[in-house]
């Protein structure tokens, strides 16, 4: 009998760590895209559109650094966000994620990425966003589409990744439900609807002339979203034109709102406000640095009656 007790108290010790560790995962605010026609169709502009944040470089924050599979954990945990990721080449032609060409910002090392092999560069450590050094070391894209399914959609910048491998990346990943694309020009935007027409891009404009000019591609509207600028004002007509076509527009922040806000020219509820206006000027997704702040300011707008409220 003692014996069955003792056998008995390290099983109940395991279940009840399980159940704590169960208990204590973080819960992961997803969306639910079960098919590139979702993503096709979550893009489609309709006038009941709940907003969303594309969180730039993943948002990054104390102790999460860029580009950074923890981080994007990280930022899932706290609010609905797409994920905006940078690609860069290494010395033996693999794919990992970091935003400049050279090491020296976000990690412990020296140099060009383009110098260092994948299993150099696995030794390295990354850096948050004040310079302290964690214990992440940089992803692959690879990695990265892979951890997307099923959670969300990451956003491919180019780098010194052209749009023909970043398109080959996705389609080897089966994660065409995972990404979206950005494009530079026009030229970018036709050679990836080329390649694969379920693939939805970002492509870049901000007139009424280059609306007209991206009618005359032959690229569906509904396989890109447009990122329209990093400031305002921009015209009305622009989002309006762009709206007419059912595509989405995005407007950044980086560059003005959150920096106001991290620099201390601003408090939170300026930031909120300035939010609401980029929405309000036509907006539907805001690209930002502060992706957690962004998404909690846009969680007022996700209206269980609107028609895309099932991706959320």
């Amino acid at each position: 009998m003692n014996s069955l007790k003792r056998l008995a108290l390290p099983v109940a010790l395991c279940s009840a760590l399980l159940v704590i560790g169960f208990v204590a995962a973080p819960k992961l605010f997803t969306f639910k895209f079960k098919s590139p026609a979702d993503v096709i169709s979550f893009f489609q502009y309709s006038e009941d559109r709940i907003p969303f944040v594309s969180a730039h470089r993943g948002g990054p924050m104390k102790g999460f650094p860029e580009n950074c599979i923890a981080t994007f954990e990280n930022t899932l945990s706290k609010t609905h966000a797409i994920l905006e990721i940078d690609p860069h080449y290494t010395k033996d032609s693999m794919i990992v994620l970091m935003h400049d060409p050279t090491l020296n910002r976000t990690s412990n090392g020296q140099g060009k990425i383009s110098d260092y092999t994948l299993a150099e560069l696995k030794k390295l450590k990354l850096k948050d966003t004040e310079g302290n050094l964690t214990q992440y070391s940089m992803p692959t894209l690879d990695e990265a589409l892979k951890w997307a399914k099923g959670k969300t959609l990451l956003v491919l910048d180019q780098k010194d990744v052209p749009m023909k491998v970043r398109v080959q990346k996705v389609v080897e990943n089966h994660a065409e439900n995972a990404a979206i694309i950005m494009a530079y020009n026009f030229a970018d935007a036709k050679i990836g609807y080329s390649l694969n027409k379920n693939i939805v891009m970002e492509v870049m404009f901000n007139t009424v002339e280059k609306v007209k000019e991206f009618d005359a591609t032959g690229v569906p509207w509904k396989n890109v979203v447009v990122f329209v600028s990093h400031t305002l004002p921009i015209k009305r007509e622009v989002f309006d034109e762009i709206h007419k076509r059912g595509a989405m527009c995005m407007i950044g922040t980086s560059r003005n709102f959150d920096r106001d806000f991290t620099t201390g020219k601003s408090d939170q509820k300026v930031l909120f406000e300035n939010y609401d206006q980029v929405l309000a000027a036509g907006a539907d997704i805001i690209e930002a640095d502060l992706g957690i702040e962004a998404g909690t300011a846009l969680k007022k707008y996700q209206n269980p009656k609107s028609s895309k409220f099932k991706f959320f």
